[in-house]
């Protein structure tokens, strides 16, 4: 594949993943709004799109070493894999989370007022992220594993609780818009999430913390925006044709 302009950030991230880090580096969002062309995601990042293509293509002209290809991936090994990892994930990384960004609110607050936004923001994605993986997990990925095994086996696809496919993937697209913008938001109020000199080791590891939650989030609505989702809806759309 060659990048040019018009092709969009979601096709070159969902063909080979290395690139997302081209992207993330000039500050190009690659997963919530990857349906943009990288001519306009460089634009509305400030960005050199000669530089960026230029990067993007030395990467796909060199043969990815055990990277994997998820766009190839089966419909049902590829919900397993984002329950398994990144909601797994999710849920085990919000407890400390939310104890850490409460804690260093109470005990630096003074010296540094941000940290108190940065706890509520906490809150709130915290609070999205239980509801959004509860209805992936309940409602959506199950009526796409079934649209998958329906379109496997030649059968018509299944009656659809909600209309069309479509609409709950908006409102999962929304509600991964809603989560990536507080995450940058923590980013840019920590300056990318560097510690101040008087930050203790509390401090240091929700700065690490909040980091490492923001990259994980970046793969996962990657593979769900990029990937799972443009998936379902081709098949259901194949399958009403």
């Amino acid at each position: 594949m060659t990048a040019t302009p018009e092709t969009t950030i979601r096709e070159i991230v969902a063909t080979d993943y290395r690139t997302a880090a081209v992207f993330q580096r000039h500050g190009v969002d690659f997963c919530c709004n990857g349906c943009r062309t990288i001519e306009q995601g460089c634009r509305d990042a400030g960005v050199d799109r000669r530089v960026l293509l230029h990067e993007i293509d030395a990467i796909l002209r060199t043969p990815p070493a055990d990277v994997p290809r998820f766009a190839f991936w089966d419909v049902a090994a590829l919900i397993d894999h984002i329950v398994a990892k990144h909601h797994a994930y999710v849920r085990a990384a919000l407890p400390a989370l939310l104890e850490h960004t409460r804690k260093i609110a109470e005990v630096h607050g003074q010296r540094h007022t941000e940290l108190a936004h940065i706890a509520r923001l906490a809150e709130r994605v915290a609070r999205e992220m239980h509801d959004h993986m509860a209805k992936e997990e309940q409602v959506l990925f199950p009526f796409i594993a079934a649209l998958a095994e329906a379109a496997r086996n030649g059968r018509p696809a299944p009656p659809a609780p909600f209309g069309t496919v479509g609409n709950p993937i908006r409102m999962m697209e929304r509600e991964h818009l809603f989560v990536g913008d507080a995450l940058a938001e923590m980013r840019q109020l920590t300056g990318g999430f560097a510690p101040p000199d008087d930050a203790c080791a509390t401090y240091r590891v929700c700065l690490q913390e909040l980091e490492a939650f923001e990259a994980d989030l970046h793969e996962h609505v990657h593979l769900e925006n990029n990937i799972l989702f443009p998936r379902a809806v081709a098949l259901e759309s194949g399958a009403r044709s």
